[in-house]
C-alpha cells in the first residue's frame, strides 16, 4: 500500500478516506476489547490504551504527513510493542499497522519492519509467561502465518500500484504524443497551404502580371499613349503587390536568404542546441528555385533533423544540399540506433513524403541499427 503518487513521504493524508475509517475502527475496536477485559488490571488495561491513543496520536499528527518515514515506524513500534506488554489484545493493532507500515517505508524495509511488528507480540508474550515457551510454541504459528499474509498482501498491492502509475505514465506520453502530432499537423497543413498560395500567386498572378507589362512594351515600346503608360504602371505595381505576397507567404527562414543559407542555419543550430556535431555540405551550381520547392526542402531539413533529436541517439549528423542539372536533393544522414521504417506512426515521415510528392518529387529512407539512418529528398527543378 505505498503512496500514489510519489512514494513513501508523501503524505498519507493523501489515501481515501476509506483508509482512516478502517484505521479508526480498527483502533477503537481494540481500545474497546482491551477495556472490556475484567480480569486485567486497570493499570495494565490503562497502559494498553494509552499505547493505542499514542500510536493514534502519532499517525495523525505525525504519519499523515510528508516528515513519515523510518522514524515514525520504529517509534510508532515501541509504543506498539509496550501495549502488547501491558495486554495481548492490542497485538490486534497490527490489522491496522502492517498496512500503515507499507504505505510509510519502501517496499524492501516495509516488509522488514512487517515482520518484526508480527513477531513483537511473540516477544511480549514471552516476557509476560516468565520464559514460558509454551506460548511461543502454541501462538507461533498464527504470527508466523499472519505476518506472510500482511508481507504477502503487501507485495501485491504495492506491485498493483506501481502498475498503474505505468499506465498513467503511459497514457500521459500518448496523450503528450497526440498533441505533438496535432501540432506538427496544424503547422504543416499551414505551411503547406501558405506555400500552395505563395506558388499559386506566383505561376499566375505575377506570370500574368509580367505578361500584361511585356505585351503593352512590345506595342507601344516608348509608352507615348498616356493610357499604355498608366496600364503598364499599373502592371507594375500589381506585380511589386503580387511578390511581396509571395515573400510574405515564404517561410521565415527563407525571407532572410537562400535556401542554401536557411539550410545551413538549420544545421547550425541543431548543433548548437543539441552538442551533436553536424556538417552542412553544398555541391553543384546553386540557383533560384520556385518558393513552394524551396520549402518543401526546407521543412523536410528541419523535420528530419527534429527526428535525430527526439529518436536517433546519434553522436554525428550530415546533411548536404546537392543541385543538379534538373533536380535537387536534400540528404540528411545520422549514425544512430536506426529504426524499422516501415512501421513508423506518426505526421514527420508521411508528411515528408506527401510535400515532396505536392512537388513531384521523392522521399527515400534507408534505416538499419548498425549504419543509422539516411534520409533523402529529391525534387525536380
Amino acid at each position: 500500500m505505498t503512496a500514489p503518487a510519489g512514494g513513501p513521504g508523501e503524505p498519507i493524508a493523501r489515501h481515501s478516506r476509506a483508509w482512516v475509517v478502517f484505521y479508526a475502527v480498527v483502533a477503537l475496536a481494540v481500545a474497546a476489547s482491551v477495556l472490556g477485559q475484567s480480569g486485567t488490571g486497570p493499570g495494565l488495561r490503562a497502559v494498553a490504551v494509552g499505547a493505542i491513543a499514542v500510536v493514534a496520536l502519532l499517525y495523525g499528527f505525525w504519519g499523515r504527513h510528508g516528515r513519515a518515514g523510518l522514524p515514525f515506524v520504529v517509534v510508532v513500534l515501541v509504543v506498539f510493542a509496550a501495549g502488547t506488554v501491558a495486554v495481548s489484545t492490542v497485538s490486534y493493532l497490527l490489522f491496522a499497522l502492517c498496512p500503515l507500515i507499507f504505505m510509510t517505508l519502501e517496499i524492501r524495509a516495509a516488509v522488514v519492519a512487517v515482520v518484526g511488528a508480527n513477531l513483537l507480540p511473540l516477544v511480549a508474550g514471552f516476557l509476560r509467561g516468565g520464559a514460558d515457551w509454551s506460548f511461543i510454541t502454541h501462538v507461533g504459528p498464527i504470527f508466523v502465518m499472519t505476518a506472510a499474509v500482511a508481507v504477502w498482501l503487501g507485495t501485491w498491492i504495492d506491485r498493483v500500484i506501481q502498475q498503474s502509475r505505468e499506465r498513467a505514465a503511459l497514457i500521459a506520453e500518448l496523450e503528450s504524443s497526440r498533441a505533438e502530432v496535432a501540432r506538427l499537423s496544424h503547422e504543416a497543413g499551414v505551411a503547406a497551404e501558405r506555400a500552395r498560395l505563395a506558388g499559386e500567386i506566383h505561376d499566375t498572378l505575377a506570370q500574368g502580371f509580367t505578361s500584361i507589362i511585356t505585351l503593352l512594351q512590345a506595342a507601344d515600346p516608348a509608352l507615348a499613349d498616356e493610357r499604355l503608360a498608366l496600364a503598364v504602371r499599373t502592371a507594375r505595381e500589381n506585380l511589386a503587390e503580387s511578390r511581396a505576397l509571395v515573400a510574405a507567404l515564404a517561410p521565415a527562414a527563407l525571407a532572410t536568404g537562400s535556401l542554401p543559407d536557411a539550410v545551413r542555419r538549420q544545421v547550425s543550430r541543431f548543433a548548437e542546441e543539441t552538442g551533436i556535431p553536424a556538417t552542412f555540405r553544398l555541391t553543384g551550381d546553386t540557383r533560384g528555385l520556385p518558393t513552394v520547392v524551396e520549402v518543401v526542402l526546407l521543412r523536410a531539413a528541419q523535420e528530419a533533423l527534429t527526428n535525430v533529436r527526439r529518436h536517433a541517439d546519434a553522436h554525428e549528423v550530415a546533411v548536404l544540399l546537392a543541385f543538379g542539372p534538373d533536380s535537387v536533393r536534400l540528404v540528411v544522414r545520422d549514425d544512430g540506433r536506426g529504426f524499422d521504417a516501415a512501421a513508423v506512426s506518426g505526421f514527420g515521415l508521411p508528411g515528408m513524403r506527401t510535400r515532396a510528392e505536392q512537388v513531384n518529387g521523392t522521399l527515400t529512407v534507408h534505416s538499419d541499427p548498425d549504419t543509422g539512418t539516411l534520409v533523402e529528398v529529391e525534387v525536380p527543378a
